[in-house]
């Protein structure tokens, strides 16, 4: 339809489908099925890009240039609240800019409220550098001032809680402005606090405490049409809601940004850190496809005040390819990654906010935002939700005129008896396939239990005497008291149901990311269910008063296969999942 714009097509089709729709009844199966089909017509498939990277990277800087919002997420000398997701997605309802706050329950903020008050009783006599007692005073010193110093016995008294009384009742506070500053202004204290909390901040209040999620949406945005963008923190959460609610979407990212300054980034400690605490999560254990890893402030060189503009560009350009193959050779070393990842799946970007915004010595290419903002489009075009309705539509719209023109009556048997020969050798393939499968893991699995058998005395060892170490014993009473995992501030994460798990889940790990490859493009178990096809096009041939039939099931077979493979997607995240849980299950009564 040249000359018609997506929307205005998907507006006909849709509107043309809602009177088809009104016209069926449902006395006959028929007709029942068909109104089933056109409801289910509408779906909002949307991709995750997960975001991760330290405070002052320059993620909100990137997310801003990225989708052309300059003031959407603050940053500069407001700190980010590591424990606080933000999701950016469209505002598909209104042309407003719009914030969701949601809040932990009241019950999990009086238990974090037990907790910081004993670890404050605890280290009255003591060093205080422990991090879990600053990010204690820190919470505590945001949403109380110096209220908390007086008295623990008041904190959840309704006056502390007058601007947000939707965190008492349970309900998610909405932010709805009619310009970015606006909003940006609004919902900073939801996410961030100011690294001064001195002159002119006595008394202002910072609610990211108290926050598991916010979700921005942005109006009339192409870049989010599909896509959702998630700053997420590095190690998850010590609160299981906001933990639960991290491991969920963590699994669900289809690509995951690792942002890093561009200086030492090939040895910037927690940028790989982040990357090897959540590769089983992303990778057998979730469905991402592709790791972007983003070294930020790329226009930044030493000694430019005497350089020419031309000198600074080569000298940039240079620096940037340099880094690229730094960042490139590191990944390579990283066998934790490699074990989920190939080298195929893993890009890098030297990119410039700063230099795409004002151009000074850089073109937009070379900034490499723009190649970020492909990368999304192409995302969205994926799931074109005109192309998906359309081609839904067209078939549903052949069948009703198929059933119509009743030509296929006389050779109905006969065409049966094929489709159903057809689809019985294509099912053979996919049954073969999965028995080998099995059996393949069945072997995996038993070779790991050996190994655990004869290994988990050593990792415990290794893992729980490490020599004069003065602040072991607080960690491993965080390890038992959290059933088995402790998650520190800074630092790495500490699993020791993982550690426990790691001899099954390294038996499986080639074979399980070769079975179940997050790649949909090859699908599941060998690529055999999208290789599935009941041969519409040559059927057409042969039964030329069928063809209204078949387009029909043509349309439902990749439907189907779709659905088959998001099915997959899911439950092998479940599947990979449970080797650590079934650890966790046994070992709760040891912590206990």
């Amino acid at each position: 339809m040249p000359g018609f714009e997506e929307p205005t097509i998907l507006s006909n089709v849709k509107n043309i489908m809602a009177f088809v729709h009104s016209r069926l009844n449902e006395q006959d199966k028929l007709s029942a099925f068909l109104k089933k089909k056109i409801s289910d017509l509408e779906t909002d498939k949307r991709e995750l890009v997960g975001v991760f990277g330290k405070t002052g990277a320059g993620k909100s800087s990137l997310i801003n240039a990225i989708i052309k919002e300059k003031n959407l997420l603050p940053s500069g000398s407001i700190n980010a609240c590591t424990s606080v997701m933000i999701k950016v997605e469209a505002n598909k309802h209104s042309s407003n800019y719009e914030a969701e706050i949601e809040f932990i329950t009241k019950e999990e903020w009086k238990d974090e409220l037990w907790s910081f008050r004993q670890l404050l009783d605890n280290n009255k006599n003591q060093e205080k550098e422990d991090d879990d007692y600053h990010d204690a005073v820190e919470k505590l010193s945001a949403l109380y001032g110096q209220e908390w110093k007086k008295s623990f016995e008041n904190l959840m008294e309704s006056k502390y809680f007058k601007e947000i009384p939707e965190f008492l009742q349970s309900k998610r506070k909405i932010l709805t402005c009619e310009s970015v500053n606006e909003l940006s202004a609004q919902f900073v204290k939801y996410t961030r606090s100011d690294s001064k909390q001195g002159e002119g901040n006595e008394g202002k209040k910072w609610f990211w405490p108290l926050v598991k999620c916010v979700t921005v949406r942005v109006p009339n945005n192409l870049f989010l049409q599909h896509v959702t963008l998630v700053d997420l923190p590095g190690n998850g959460d010590c609160n299981k809601s906001r933990d639960q609610m991290w491991k969920g979407i963590v699994g669900d990212c289809s690509t995951v940004w690792i942002v890093t300054e561009i200086n030492r980034a090939a040895s910037e400690k927690e940028a790989w850190e982040i990357l090897e605490s959540v590769s089983s999560l992303i990778g057998n254990g979730g469905e991402c496809q592709q790791i972007h890893f983003i070294c930020t402030k790329s226009d930044l060189v030493d000694d430019s005040d005497d350089l020419s503009s031309a000198d600074i560009h080569d000298r940039i350009v240079k620096r940037n390819m340099q880094a690229k193959g730094e960042v490139k050779k590191a990944f390579n070393k990283r066998t934790k990654i490699n074990k989920h990842f190939t080298d195929d799946s893993f890009k890098v970007f030297t990119v410039s906010s700063r230099e795409f915004l004002k151009g000074k010595h850089l073109s937009p290419e070379e900034t490499e935002i723009t190649k970020l903002q492909g990368f999304l489009q192409v995302l969205n075009d994926c799931h074109s939700e005109t192309v998906n309705y359309v081609n839904g539509a067209y078939g549903i719209l052949s069948l009703i005129q198929g059933a119509n023109s009743r030509g296929v009556d006389s050779k109905k048997g006969k065409v049966f008896a094929e489709l159903e020969r057809i689809m019985n050798l294509q099912l053979e393939n996919v049954r073969k396939e999965m028995e080998e499968t099995f059996t393949a893991f069945e072997k995996c699995l038993n070779d790991g239990v050996e190994k655990s058998k004869g290994s988990y005395g050593e990792k415990l060892k290794n893992f729980l005497y490490r020599g004069k170490n003065s602040g072991f014993c607080r960690v491993l009473k965080c390890v038992v008291e959290n059933g088995g995992v402790h998650k520190p501030k800074k630092g790495t994460l500490i699993n020791l149901n993982m550690k426990l798990a790691s001899c099954l889940t390294d038996s499986i790990d080639e074979k399980f990311r070769e079975t179940f490859p997050n790649d949909s493009e090859r699908g599941a178990f060998n690529g055999v269910i999208n290789e599935f096809s009941l041969n519409t096009d040559s059927l057409i041939e042969k039964y030329k008063n069928a063809e209204l039939q078949f387009r029909f099931l043509r349309t439902e077979e990749e439907k189907i296969k779709a659905k088959l493979n998001r099915m997959m997607r899911k439950q092998k995240k479940r599947v990979y999942s449970s080797l650590t849980e079934t650890i966790e299950d046994i070992m709760e009564e040891g912590y206990k």
